[in-house]
C-alpha cells in the first residue's frame, strides 16, 4: 500500500529549481518510494547493488553517460565520488531535477554535497512517517499507547508487519551494513549495548561521561557513538535554546530518537499496553512529539527551529518554537487528564520571556482540546495543527 507523503509537493518544487534534488533519511524511511513515484519516467539505480557502485567508481563518467535525461541514484553515499562528476554533467546541461539522490547517512552525504555540489543540489530529508500521513491513510491508530509501540517505520504499516520483529531486524541490519562502514566498531554487542542505553534516556539530557561509563567506554567513543547515531537519522539532539533571560541555563543538548517505536522496542516494552504505566511513557510520547514537529520542518525542507529551555533551578519548557524574533513555548504532557500544574513552566517562561514570547501551546495525552489561561490545548491526536505551524 503507498502512503501519500507530505513533502511531495516540496520534493517537486524542489526539482523545478535545482538539477540535484537529495533526499536525505535513515534506512526504510520511504525516500527510494517517493524519488520513484515522483520521478516515474526517470531510471532507478541503486548503488548498494555491487556492479552498479564498481561502474561508478572505476568509471564515473562512463556511468553518468547512461543517463543522459538523469536518473534516480539511490544510497548515493555508497559512491561519494560520483557526485564530483555529478557537478561537471549538471553544469553543462544545467535542466533543473535531472538527478534526485537519495541517501541515510547524513554527513557523509552532506559532506559530498558541500564539496562538490554547492549551489547545485537541493536537501530534502525524509523520515518516518508523520501521524499527518498515516491519518490521512485510515492506518492511524486510535489509541496513543498503539501508536508509539508501532512507531512510524513504512514497512510496519503498509506492509502489516509485526512491530517487534521488524524493527529488531532493522536494528541487526543497521548494525551489520551502517556502522562498520562509518567508524570503527569492534565490539558490535557494546555499540548494541550503547544504543540501548541511548534508548533508556531519550527525552533526557545528553551526559556522554554516564553513558560512557554505563558502557564500560572512553567518553571520546561515546561522543563518536553518538555521532554515528546522528548521521544515521536514529536520534536527534535537541539544543538549549540561547537566550538566557538573567537565569543560569542549562547548556547540554537532549537527546531524542526520531521514532518512539525504534526506542520502545530497544527498551524491551513487548506490547503497546505495556505503555499505560511504563515509567518511560512520557519520555516516549514527548520524543515523539518532538519527531512530529521535526518531520513538519523537514517536510517543507527547512531546517530545524527547535529547542528547549531549562534554568538551573529547575524552570523548563519542553519545546521553543524560534520564529524570527518569536519564541513559541510548547509543553509536552503524557497524561490523559489535564492538570493545573502542567502549566507551571509554561507560566514561568512567558514571564521570563516577556514581548519575545508567542503563543503558548500544551499537547496531552487527552482527547479534548480547550484553551485554558490563555493557553491553547490540543490532544495528541492534533500534533498536525503544532507540527504545520513550526
Amino acid at each position: 500500500m503507498f502512503v501519500p507523503r507530505e513533502a511531495t509537493a516540496t520534493l517537486q518544487r524542489l526539482a523545478k529549481s535545482f538539477p540535484i534534488v537529495a533526499i536525505t533519511g535513515p534506512r526504510q524511511s520511504g525516500k527510494t518510494t517517493l524519488a520513484q513515484r515522483c520521478f516515474a519516467g526517470k531510471p532507478c539505480v541503486s548503488l548498494e547493488d555491487l556492479d552498479h557502485r564498481e561502474f561508478a567508481t572505476h568509471d564515473p563518467r562512463g556511468f553518468l553517460a547512461q543517463f543522459p535525461d538523469g536518473a534516480v541514484l539511490d544510497e548515493v553515499q555508497r559512491c561519494p565520488g560520483v557526485l564530483s562528476y555529478l557537478q561537471g554533467v549538471v553544469d553543462r546541461d544545467r535542466r533543473a531535477g535531472l538527478f534526485i539522490l537519495t541517501g541515510s547517512q547524513q554527513f557523509d552525504l552532506l559532506a559530498g554535497i558541500t564539496q562538490s555540489l554547492a549551489g547545485r543540489a537541493a536537501l530534502l530529508p525524509l523520515l518516518p512517517f508523520s501521524f499527518g500521513e498515516l491519518d490521512a491513510a485510515g492506518l492511524a491508530s486510535a489509541r496513543l499507547e498503539e501508536h508509539l509501540f508501532n512507531g512510524a517505520y513504512p514497512p510496519i504499516h503498509d506492509r502489516k508487519l509485526e512491530p517487534g520483529l521488524w524493527l529488531g531486524n532493522y536494528v541487526s541490519t543497521y548494525l551489520e551494513r551502517d556502522v562498520r562502514r562509518m567508524v570503527n566498531v569492534r565490539d558490535l554487542s557494546g555499540f548494541q549495548r550503547f544504543v540501548r542505553l541511548c534508548a533508556g534516556r531519550t527525552g533526557q539530557l545528553l551526559n556522554l561521561s554516564a553513558l560512557a561509563n554505563d558502557c564500560g567506554i572512553t567518553h571520546n567513543t561515546a561522543k563518536a557513538w553518538i555521532s554515528v547515531l546522528e548521521a544515521s537519522y536514529l536520534v536527534h539532539l535537541l539544543p538549549p535554546h540561547h537566550r538566557n533571560f538573567n537565569k543560569r541555563l542549562i547548556k547540554t543538548p537532549k537527546l531524542y530518537f526520531l521514532d518512539p517505536g525504534l526506542a520502545a522496542w530497544l527498551l524491551g516494552i513487548k506490547d503497546a499496553a505495556t505503555l499505560l504505566h511504563h515509567a518511560h511513557r512520557g519520555a516516549l510520547f514527548e520524543t515523539w512529539v518532538v519527531s512530529e514537529l521535526l518531520k513538519g520542518r523537514f517536510n517543507r525542507a527547512q531546517p530545524s527551529n527547535l529547542f528547549f529551555w531549562r534554568d538551573r533551578t529547575g524552570n523548563e519548557v519542553d519545546v521553543v518554537i524560534e520564529d524570527g524574533q518569536t519564541l513559541h513555548p510548547l509543553e509536552v504532557k503524557s497524561g490523559e487528564t489535564i492538570n493545573a500544574d502542567f502549566f507551571a513552566g509554561l507560566r514561568t517562561w512567558t514571564q521570563l520571556a516577556g514581548k519575545a514570547a508567542g503563543s503558548a501551546r500544551l499537547v496531552y495525552g487527552g482527547e479534548q482540546a480547550q484553551t485554558r489561561q490563555g493557553i491553547q490545548v490540543l490532544p495528541w491526536r492534533q500534533i498536525g495543527k503544532v507540527a504545520a505551524a513550526v
